[in-house]
């Protein structure tokens, strides 16, 4: 506060110093040179008297008594304008050196308490300021706070807009506000009954809302989605957590076996879910191999035409039947390539282009890897019945994982084919967009 203080009146100083300095001394000149031109008109007149006295235009009486009258007067104005040293100025200037000194100062001390901010320099505010600077993450989680009430009040004029309904929960279950999820779920799931992602995501977040207790309608919401898409991989999981949950250790097995052909074999998320299943089997003293307690799918929900099974091939390296591959290329967009690191995965994968998404053939490769040529066959289907071959349109994508999982998650980057015929060469995959 001291230092504002001394600055400002240097400050003022300066400025009186500017002002004043010119006014004065011209006041002064001024006042010097209207006296200097009285005494030469006076001057001017006394030689016109004389000039009158020679022509003999005036008697010598009269010039006698004009003459001594204006020396008279221009011995006045003689003193008047030989200001001695040290002598006060004209008091025109005098007063208006005054008025600016004094008006000055005083103007800039009522504008600043009106204008200013005096309290800005006591201790409190200093605290509050270092602390308002201290922490910008604040800022943004503010920020997003508001997006967020923009948003739900957008969607209160907009109750038909699932796409902002799923947005809107999908933040709320990342800032950890469960029922505030669950609510925005159940918009999104309202207007779009059959879809089982919405229903797994909702049944996942209900149970958040409930402490992790998937009973009751998040079960019934799971049921849902697995009656829809039977291998659908986020229901089976929370399917098996919930019956290992329950001590149910038969039916969770059952339900993580199903979960296993979703993922690539030698993927964490596989040897997490080997171990689960192991970890059920102990609890449960089950004998190693397939155990038949869950409810059987459905014949008619599984989307695929029925095949007879056929032996699975010798090897991965044998030729593949005409019908039963596809092959093309994979890039990364410039436009979104910053999003990714070069050791980051990139699963690229047939599935079929309706029903279930569960993948018929799954390459790995890296990011660093791009551009790369691919070929997906039958060879490398997870399950029997799970073959290119056996569907008559599939689509193929490529994945950026961030989390090395080929379970989709949001941040992924995606590409995807537009649905094609099982055979198709020369597609071309460009990983364009970002999962929400």
């Amino acid at each position: 506060m001291t230092a504002f203080v001394l600055i400002a009146a240097l400050m003022v100083a300066v400025t009186l110093a500017w002002v004043l300095i010119p006014l004065l001394r011209r006041s002064g000149a001024e006042e010097v040179d209207r006296e200097a031109s009285n005494v030469a008109i006076l001057r001017d007149q006394l030689r016109e008297l004389d000039a009158d006295l020679a022509n003999r235009v005036m008697p010598a009486e009269q010039y006698e008594s004009a003459r001594r009258e204006l020396e008279q007067r221009v011995l006045e104005e003689s003193q008047a304008s030989a200001t001695p040293t040290g002598a006060a100025v004209p008091r025109t200037g005098v007063w208006s050196a005054i008025a600016l000194g004094v008006l000055l100062p005083v103007a800039a001390a009522v504008l600043y308490a009106f204008m200013g901010n005096p309290d800005a320099f006591s201790p409190q505010a200093q605290a509050n300021a270092n602390a308002g600077t201290a922490s910008p993450h604040d800022a943004s989680s503010a920020q997003v706070e508001d997006m967020v009430v923009k948003l739900a009040a957008r969607l209160e004029k907009e109750p038909g807009n699932t796409e902002g309904w799923v947005v809107l929960a999908r933040t709320y279950y990342v800032m950890k506000r469960f029922p505030e999820a669950a609510r925005a779920f159940e918009k999104a799931v309202a207007l779009e009954p059959d879809v089982p992602d919405l229903l797994a995501d909702y049944a996942d977040t209900l149970g958040a809302a409930q402490g992790g207790n998937l009973r009751g309608k998040p079960m019934e919401l799971v049921q849902r989605a697995l009656k829809l898409d039977p291998t659908h991989w986020k229901a089976l999981a929370l399917a098996g957590t919930a019956a290992f949950e329950q001590k149910d250790y038969r039916k969770a097995v059952d339900y993580w076996e199903r979960l296993k052909p979703t993922v690539p074999p030698e993927s964490d998320i596989a040897r997490s879910i080997d171990a689960s299943i192991a970890e059920a089997r102990q609890l449960g003293g089950l004998p190693a191999g397939p155990v038949a307690s869950a409810p059987p799918l459905p014949a008619a929900s599984m989307r695929a035409p029925a095949v007879t099974a056929a032996p699975a091939p010798s090897s991965a390296a044998a030729p593949a039947m005409p019908g039963s591959s596809v092959s093309g290329s994979v890039k990364l967009s410039a436009a979104i390539a910053a999003k990714a690191a070069p050791t980051d995965a990139v699963f690229v994968f047939a599935r079929p282009a309706e029903g279930s998404r569960m993948p018929l053939a799954i390459l790995k490769l890296q990011v660093k890897d791009l551009p790369a040529s691919f070929t997906l066959d039958d060879s490398m289907a997870m399950a029997p019945t799970m073959k290119i071959s056996n569907f008559p349109d599939i689509v193929v994508g490529a994945r950026v994982s961030k989390s090395g999982s080929a379970m989709p998650a949001s941040g992924d980057l995606e590409g995807l084919s537009k649905p094609l015929k099982a055979g198709t060469a020369g597609i071309a995959i460009v990983i364009d967009s970002a999962l929400p």
